[in-house]
């Protein structure tokens, strides 16, 4: 493949917004704060799930200004702040400015779930009252949208939606785009917030999975210093073989991962034996599972795990790093990068 580098990176999560909050929640190895959602029922009960949710944003400095993100519902925000991390402030002005051209790729898998809940709730109680203001915030494209827009970029834009691998597309996509001129800069960002039918669903596959939220982004570029993205094989699609198990062999084969003590595996490993069955793989060298300290968010879990791992080659923890993620339903997904 061409020379791709990972220019930037940002995450938002449940243990705080920002990157370093991220990293010292899991170089400790501690899980984050657990809270309860909660939802009132017609009976007049209520359901309680233990949920992990992205602290109350008290630093207005880490969003970049705009009235795009006025409305934005929460997983806009996360998108709108990771980004703004990863490309920091001069690349941001550069590309108001006119000077870069970004394209934007957004990943996820639930999307813009509470204003969905909010506006369609709306409409059963009374159509008429319902707000049509709330209903652009529905769509699946509305934090791509903010995104290009914030920046000024009239660059390609577009949203994959997927399961818990997607991310992985979205970087294959994004090294097309590069590759073929379309732009100087491309962020792929992924995206997820907290609402009480993801999170009650999630029960239906282990009372032991911890419900998450949160952002993670990238900025790839063709030139300039930072990781390298080596290689990024084709997802495996559950079409194709019989088990997710013989699709992580068969993605694992791909990826010529070298288990010479130097090289860093970021699984998608989520604590529940069932669901972690596919990476439960031999491994000698340094290994982070990100979703047993930050819980579940979905399609926002593997970008996490991506920048987790894109830190520990930043900051000389390792030489190379492997990213792998099972989907629930589509494809096992993985990339493998280099240390600068």
């Amino acid at each position: 493949m061409s020379r791709i580098v990972v220019l930037g990176t940002g995450a938002v999560t449940p243990a705080g917004w920002g990157i370093s909050a991220m990293m010292e929640t899991i170089d400790a190895q501690r899980a984050v704060e657990q809270t309860v959602l909660e939802r009132p029922t017609d009976q007049g009960a209520s359901i309680t799930t233990p949920v992990a949710k992205v602290p109350k944003l008290t630093d207005r400095s880490l969003l970049p200004k705009s009235p795009r993100l006025r409305r934005a519902s929460a997983l806009g925000k996360y998108a709108a702040a990771a980004v703004f991390e990863a490309m920091g402030a001069e690349r941001h002005q550069a590309a108001r400015d006119g000077d870069l051209r970004v394209a934007v790729i957004c990943t996820l898998m639930n999307g813009c779930v509470n204003y969905s809940n909010r506006f369609f709730g709306e409409v059963l109680t009374d159509p008429s009252v319902a707000s049509p203001i709330l209903f652009p915030e529905t769509v699946y494209n509305a934090p791509s949208s903010h995104l290009s827009a914030v920046m000024g970029s009239s660059a390609p834009n577009d949203t994959i939606v997927g399961d818990g691998a997607e991310w992985f597309a979205g970087l294959e996509l994004a090294t097309e785009w590069l590759d073929r001129g379309d732009c100087d800069l491309c962020v792929v960002v992924a995206t997820e917030e907290m609402d009480w039918l993801s999170a009650e669903a999630m029960g239906y596959y282990s009372s032991s999975l911890l419900p998450s939220e949160g952002a993670a982004a990238v900025v790839l570029g063709r030139e300039g210093d930072g990781p390298r993205l080596m290689s990024i094989p084709d997802p495996v699609s559950y079409a194709e073989v019989e088990s997710p198990v013989d699709a992580m062999a068969r993605l694992w084969r791909n990826l010529g991962a070298d288990d010479n003590g130097r090289t860093l595996w970021a699984d998608g490993r989520n604590g529940v034996a069932r669901t972690d069955q596919a990476e439960d793989l031999p491994w000698h060298g340094p290994r982070i599972s990100t979703r047993e300290f930050l819980g579940e968010a979905m399609g926002a879990s593997a970008a996490i795990q991506t920048v987790a791992a894109l830190e520990w080659l930043r900051t000389g923890r390792a030489e190379r790093a492997v990213v792998t993620a099972v989907g629930g339903n589509e494809a096992v997904g993985g990339a493998v990068f280099d240390a600068p």
